[in-house]
């Protein structure tokens, strides 16, 4: 026998034995989004860049991290969600509201963890005693912040008392969405401010129904937060624009992308929170002392070009968005 030969062949075994087990011991994640919008993907880009900070990074092999989006199909959504599973990952990252309930929806026992999405009462998950679902972690957002968000209408816009009309989207298909619409109209009322709203259920929708609003003269338009209107946000923009009617909104990525102001969660920011208590399951394997949390970062924003466009003096503590 060629014994050289034999040694090498034993160290083989031992050399592919060692790398399989090393890949196996590697934590897999199964990130999922539930449509595609260049505001809500800054919340994957924290997550992601949260694990890295906390040692778990792809190109460092110690985390693999699976990412699929449902370009908003429902269908989709689920056969991603199973595909995870089938793949025994050991967190699910659910990102919107739609994924996090699809996700609570096809385990009980893997850990998700959530961003972009609303706290578990207003997502009508809580079981018969009122509690949140055992594997439910992650970043969540209530809607008390949305009070401030929309009082920047009249505060910006308008003489002391003068009445205003304001123009809103909402999907009732999204609870998020009717129920910040239903704050809204409470709000608006002490304020002497008239809502004009109506239901967009896609974003195919966005033209005829902006227009429509647009031909109710309203004063500005209040982006809710609500996916579909992330996903129509531009065609919402370009129809409002062109009346010279502004786009007030909660969401800080939305000004980015042309909004005049907000007050509202920093979607990457909301990412990075749920990324760092990830990473604080994956260190541990465990769930103890882990509960979901609330946003903790939010920012009040401007567009120096909008707010320019529209002649709109922008109070100091407002940071400039590019």
């Amino acid at each position: 026998m060629n014994w050289n030969r034999f040694t090498y062949l034993i160290a083989l075994v031992f050399f592919l034995a060692a790398c399989k087990s090393k890949n196996k011991e590697v934590p897999t994640v199964g990130f999922v989004d539930a449509f595609e919008d260049a505001t809500i993907e800054q919340a994957k880009e924290g997550f992601v860049d949260a694990l890295k900070k906390e040692g778990y990074s792809e190109e460092n092999n110690t985390v693999k991290v699976f990412y699929k989006n449902a370009q908003g199909d429902i269908p989709a959504l689920t056969q991603i969600v199973n595909y995870y599973l089938s793949e025994k990952v050991d967190l699910l990252a659910t990102s919107t509201t739609l994924s996090t309930l699809t996700a609570l929806q096809r385990t009980k026992s893997i850990p998700v963890f959530m961003m972009v999405s609303p706290v578990p009462a207003r997502m009508k998950v809580l079981n018969a005693s009122g509690k949140t679902p055992a594997n439910l972690y992650g970043v969540a957002e209530d809607l008390a912040y949305i009070d401030t968000s929309f009082t920047l209408i009249p505060k910006m816009l308008r003489p002391r008392g003068a009445k205003l009309i304001v123009g809103m989207i909402y999907n009732q298909a999204e609870p998020q969405s009717a129920d910040a619409l239903e704050r809204i109209k409470s709000v608006a009322l002490r304020y002497n401010v008239q809502v004009e709203a109506l239901p967009l259920n896609s974003s195919a929708e966005a033209q005829i129904v902006t227009q429509s609003l647009l031909n109710k003269n309203i004063d500005a338009f209040f982006a809710n937060p609500d996916n579909t209107v992330f996903a129509a946000f531009e065609t919402i923009l370009k129809n409002c624009d062109k009346k010279n009617v502004p786009v007030f909104t909660s969401e800080a990525g939305l000004v980015k992308r042309g909004a005049v102001a907000a007050f509202g969660a920093d979607i990457y920011q909301w990412g990075y929170q749920a990324g760092v208590q990830a990473a604080k399951y994956l260190k541990s394997g465990k769930t103890e002392g882990l509960n979901w949390e609330m946003v903790r970062v939010r920012k009040r924003v401007y567009n120096p070009g909008a707010a320019k466009k529209y002649q709109i003096s922008i109070p100091a503590n407002f940071e400039a968005v590019k």
